[in-house]
């Protein structure tokens, strides 16, 4: 099974682009809905990353990122280089997809992917707000495309 999961905040502004391409990956691959992926929008839930990931082949995940680079900037990274455990807290807010990475290979240990590819896309604008800056719209389409290659690849290796 392939997961591809969307992360971000649909109410600040480009954080919400993660869950936004999952949300049109979702509309256009309705012809590859079956039993061999899975798209989901999973907001800001770690936890729900971790337990949607479990019994996955490969996992894809997409989301915002800040990091100083110029908006729309996009980023291809396996999974393992952003996997990080954790700090001790008592609130399940502080657990994100990362830790959901790190998390997951050590409860779920041969039922969680091991193939996993994070797609970043640096944001302009992180206020309070529902739309995307008009500058993210050609990085959406790319990833956009960039995914629906990879869900090819994953469709035909699988029909091996």
């Amino acid at each position: 099974m392939l997961t591809i999961i969307g992360c971000g905040n649909l109410n600040r502004c480009d954080d919400a682009i993660g869950a936004i391409i999952a949300q049109k990956l979702q509309k256009k691959c309705k012809k590859f809905f079956f039993s061999k992926i899975n798209i989901f929008d999973c907001g800001t839930s770690g936890m729900e990353v971790m337990f949607q990931a479990k019994g996955s082949q490969k996992l894809i995940i997409i989301d915002a990122c800040s990091i100083n680079s110029s908006p729309g900037t996009i980023y291809k990274v396996p999974g393992e280089e952003l996997e990080e455990l954790p700090e001790p807290s008592n609130s399940l807010h502080d657990f994100r997809w990362d830790n959901a990475l790190a998390v997951g290979k050590k409860i779920f240990k041969e039922e969680f992917p091991k193939d996993i590819i994070v797609y970043l896309i640096q944001v302009k604008d992180l206020g309070f707000g529902v739309e995307i800056s008009s500058n993210l719209k050609p990085a959406m389409k790319k990833v956009i495309g960039h995914i629906q290659e990879d869900i090819q690849h994953f469709i035909l290796k699988s029909k091996k």
